[in-house]
Formats: structure tokens, C-alpha cells, sequence
């Protein structure tokens, strides 16, 4: 009855079924490894965060270039505060407001852009704090320069005079006559009563979207591993059905099956 399986027909179906769920589970297992390694990322940010809290603060030249393995480390820098601007639409518990972005003029000749605080409402500067005059040494978070488009970083253009949408030098550069560098840093109290900006992700350490879409086609490619046994079964059982009735003769001959030109 199961002479059927050494047919050419049933040769192939074999060899892709024994093909297609090695693959399908190899697929899956990757996928999984991938969801696995961003919880562990995940993990490892959230500890380095905690751990940097605990770092005494290091002079900025010894963090430049900011990459994964300083960005949120606690830093120090000296120098006078120069132009402030405001950074609007962003939200702090909920709420919305805005940034007041000041920068502090270094002895290296460029600028390092300071979030002071947050404010609620919109983007007004009567409501901005000044600076403190005179030289100033700030302690804070080190943070990597922004992308327009990046979670809560708007990129609209046309803002009103003094203010950006992203906290970059490349944003910067055209609203200062000096240098900045390629960094920032949120202030670890808010200056003049503003509300502490908190401390951004280290970008692709969290459970984002590309995480969950992992653990996703994880399923999707152990389903599909499924569905090949499934149909190969169902196959199989149907052919087996069919071959058993032609042994019974339940099933009509081939001349019989075909209809004749006439219809008869």
C-alpha cells in the first residue's frame, strides 16, 4: 500500500520535507539566539546604568569619543555658559515640555551642550532660568548626540529662533559661531528648580520593537516547521486512503474516470 512513497512524485516531497524542517527549526533557534541576546543587552545596560550612578565623575577628555561603553558614565567639565537654547516637545512623565539646553564653553575651545532641566508646557524663554555666571563646573550623565526621528526627538524643522528639535553638534553648529562637541550631558540635579532630564538609553541595548519582532519569527518559523509535518502527514494519509481503495477496487479505472469525447 505505501509502494507510492518510491515514486518520483513522493521522492521529492520527501527530500523537501527532510530539507525544509531542519531549516525552518535552524531559523527559529536564530531568531531566539537574537531575542535572547537584546534581553541580555537589556540587562547589561540597566546594570551599567546603575553601576555608573556609582562611579565617582571623570573629566570629559578621558569619555570622548561617546560609544556604548561611556555613554551615561558620570563626567565633569569646567567652564562659562554661553548661549542657551530651548529643546521643545518633550515629555517627562507623561508630560509634555521642554528643554533648556545651555552651552557650556570649555578651555579646549568648543562648547559642550548642558541640559540643565525640564519645564512643563511650551517652549517659552521667559520661562527659561539664566545661566549662572562666571566659571562653573558641571557633574553629569554623558550622553551620545541625537538623531531627528529617534524616540521623542522630533524632526520638524522651521523651530522659532533659539531652539532645536535634536541635541547634536551637527544641529548646533548652525545656531553658534563656535564648535561643539559630539556629546551632551543631562545635569544630575536640575538647575534653578527645573526638573532633572533623566539619563536616555544606550541606543539598541532595550526591548524594543526589533526584540518582540524576534521573538515573533521565532514562532512563525517553529509554526511553519509544524505545518511541513502536518501537510507531509496529510498526504500521506490521503494517498495511503487512495491506494488502499484501489486494492479494494473502490476506485474507478483510469478509461473509466476520463470521459469519452461524446460524453458517454
Amino acid at each position: 500500500m505505501y509502494r507510492f512513497l518510491l515514486t518520483p512524485r513522493w521522492w521529492c516531497i520527501n527530500v523537501f520535507v527532510l530539507l525544509a524542517i531542519p531549516f525552518c527549526v535552524f531559523m527559529g533557534s536564530w531568531q531566539l539566539s537574537r531575542f535572547e541576546d537584546r534581553v541580555d543587552s537589556h540587562r547589561g545596560a540597566t546594570e551599567q546604568a546603575a553601576s555608573n550612578q556609582r562611579e565617582a565623575a571623570r573629566p570629559l577628555a578621558e569619555l570622548l569619543p561617546v560609544d556604548k561603553a561611556t555613554v551615561g558614565k558620570q563626567t565633569t567639565a569646567t567652564g562659562t555658559y554661553g548661549e542657551q537654547l530651548l529643546v521643545p516637545d518633550r515629555e517627562l512623565d507623561g508630560r509634555r515640555g521642554f528643554y533648556v539646553l545651555t552651552l557650556l564653553r570649555t578651555f579646549d575651545g568648543k562648547a559642550l551642550p548642558v541640559v540643565r532641566g525640564w519645564l512643563p508646557g511650551a517652549a517659552d524663554p521667559a520661562k527659561a532660568p539664566a545661566p549662572p555666571s562666571g566659571e562653573v563646573t558641571v557633574t553629569g550623565a554623558l550622553q551620545a548626540s541625537e538623531n531627528p526621528g529617534e524616540d521623542g526627538v522630533s524632526a520638524a524643522g522651521g523651530l522659532p529662533s533659539g531652539q532645536t528639535a535634536a541635541i547634536s553638534a551637527a544641529s548646533l553648529v548652525n545656531l553658534v559661531p563656535y564648535d561643539v562637541h559630539d556629546a551632551w550631558i543631562t545635569l544630575n540635579r536640575g538647575d534653578a528648580g527645573m526638573r532633572t532630564v533623566p539619563v536616555a538609553a544606550t541606543p539598541d541595548t532595550g526591548l524594543d520593537l526589533k526584540a518582540f519582532q524576534n521573538l515573533g519569527y521565532t514562532g512563525e518559523w517553529f509554526v511553519f516547521a509544524g505545518f511541513v509535518v502536518f501537510m507531509w502527514f496529510r498526504l500521506l494519509r490521503r494517498e495511503a486512503e487512495f491506494a488502499r481503495d484501489a486494492e479494494l477496487g473502490l476506485v474507478p479505472d483510469e478509461e473509466e474516470r476520463v470521459p469519452s469525447p461524446s460524453g458517454t
